[in-house]
């Protein structure tokens, strides 16, 4: 819990630790006492306190009474009643004992018998890569101080996915402006043009990381995995092409470098524009989705 970031942990398997007070009847009817007594008792002197607060011209302190039980000789001085002047503790009518709770279920792992399962919970909008690493680092902190039959070992790891996510994309992205490069050099033979359409793929990824910065959407592998590199670079290489088209053809028209360019790109601008609109277009209905459908495939859209 001390893990910034961490909301809660739970577990699952082994025995919960519980002080168990086991009221002996006979003891109780000697005494003359309710078993509700005993309970009302040891509720009445184990629990912490609200004291209000104390003002100060540096801040206010809060005042806490801490009043839980932290041994079992504690439970047993605890006073029930009192019959002439002589106190009747828990001790006297029952025996406080080390237990566990009722179990009601059980973890196993590898078929190698029962294990003890902990889950770590994120707080919302935390980095996951940085939780789960910093998560790591507490336990191998604390791996010394346990006991020496007692090891911990990370059952499901969420880095490792964010990385492999990551590997993923930086592998699109290199593979990607390649395939651009070679295709479009082996077809155009331009060296310039293709190195052009290659940085669509950069920019095309700044603008895409900024849109989910804004907007809340993390970077999961429906969101990452959903750039397409192919799509990316569609409207790039026909651009490209068409400048290129041009610019071998009108060279002797009396036009410059740079008007030609702009009419190629005014050519394609409608077509390659409606290109990408229709594609958009398709992921719409994947943002009507909603409940579970809606939190898992909007990111991809």
């Amino acid at each position: 819990r001390t893990v910034p970031g961490t909301a809660e942990i739970n577990s699952w398997g082994g025995y919960e630790k519980q002080y168990q007070v086991r009221v002996d009847p006979d003891r109780l009817i000697k005494h003359g006492l309710t078993f509700e007594e005993i309970v009302e008792a040891v509720q009445r002197n184990n629990f912490n306190v609200g004291g209000g607060n104390i003002s100060q011209e540096s801040g206010m302190l809060l005042v806490q009474g801490l009043g839980r039980s932290t041994s079992v000789d504690q439970i047993r001085q605890i006073v029930v009643s009192a019959k002439d002047g002589i106190p009747i503790r828990v001790a006297d009518v029952a025996d406080v004992v080390i237990g566990h709770e009722i179990r009601r279920g059980a973890v196993t792992a590898d078929g190698k018998g029962e294990v003890v399962l902990g889950l770590g919970f994120m707080l919302m909008g935390e980095n996951s890569h940085a939780v789960t690493w910093n998560m790591k680092e507490k336990l191998k902190s604390i791996a010394p101080n346990l006991p020496s039959n007692v090891q911990v070992v990370p059952v499901y790891d969420r880095t490792e996915l964010v990385d492999f996510v990551i590997d993923t994309v930086r592998k699109n992205l290199f593979e990607g402006g390649m395939l651009v490069i070679a295709i479009l050099f082996l077809f155009l033979g331009n060296l310039r043009a293709a190195m052009i359409v290659a940085l669509a793929i950069p920019l095309s990824m700044l603008f895409a990381f900024c849109g989910m910065l804004r907007f809340g959407i993390a970077a999961s592998l429906l969101s990452l995995g959903a750039i397409d590199f192919g799509l990316i670079v569609d409207s790039s290489v026909v651009m490209i092409e068409n400048c290129a088209r041009h610019l071998a053809h009108d060279q002797n028209h009396g036009k410059t470098r740079l008007e030609i360019i702009r009419d190629a790109a005014v050519e394609v601008r409608k077509p390659t524009m409606f290109g990408e609109l229709i594609i958009m277009i398709v992921y719409l209905p994947i943002l009507t989705l909603e409940g579970i459908e809606g939190k898992m495939f909007h990111p991809m859209a």
